[in-house]
């Protein structure tokens, strides 16, 4: 078995990975999860994530939103639905500690890391067996996860040289 990361990042040394596979968190809800911090930076991530821990804030779901109530607190995030998925709101955080320990023991500034890459797949089901009615049994799964993440260290913002103009060009396809 090869355990390597479905992506490279760009600048290794500028970068910080941590990943964590068979975890007993639900997919659905981890991918929701990992989907609303994507692109962020480190200490907005794990500042969002603890404030939809106390519920201030919310996770919107877009993609697995069957079954999803509706709450107010998502208006304005492209979704009308939205939960507050625990588990995976603190495992997710706890990767963001842990590839923020990587970073500092590899010389990165904490504070300009941004997250790169965040991704959630399917781990293989668990079995469990559930006793029904007239003597049947039925199968009851869990969906457990994989879910990997790469934090890279951005550069400063370039400013514009006092008096440039700003060109725009018009493309015909």
């Amino acid at each position: 078995m090869v355990n390597r990361y479905c992506v490279e990042p760009t600048n290794p040394e500028k970068s910080a990975k941590a990943r964590s596979t068979h975890v007993r968190v639900h997919f659905k809800n981890t991918f929701e999860t990992a989907a609303a911090v994507r692109g962020m930076t480190l200490e907005k991530a794990k500042s969002y994530l603890n404030n939809c821990l106390e519920k201030k804030e919310i996770i919107p779901f877009r993609r697995f939103n069957k079954g999803v109530g509706r709450h107010a607190q998502v208006k304005g995030m492209g979704s009308s639905q939205g939960r507050w998925p625990t588990k995976s709101i603190e495992h997710v955080i706890s990767l963001l500690v842990n590839a923020e320990s990587n970073a500092v023991a590899k010389g990165l500034d904490a504070n300009k890391l941004v997250i790169s890459h965040i991704k959630v797949d399917q781990a293989t089901h668990m079995r469990r067996r559930t006793y029904r009615a007239h003597g049947r049994i039925n199968p009851w799964m869990s969906s457990p996860s994989h879910v990997e993440l790469i934090l890279t260290e951005v550069e400063g913002t370039v400013s514009r040289a006092a008096g440039a103009k700003v060109v725009k060009q018009n493309v015909q396809a």
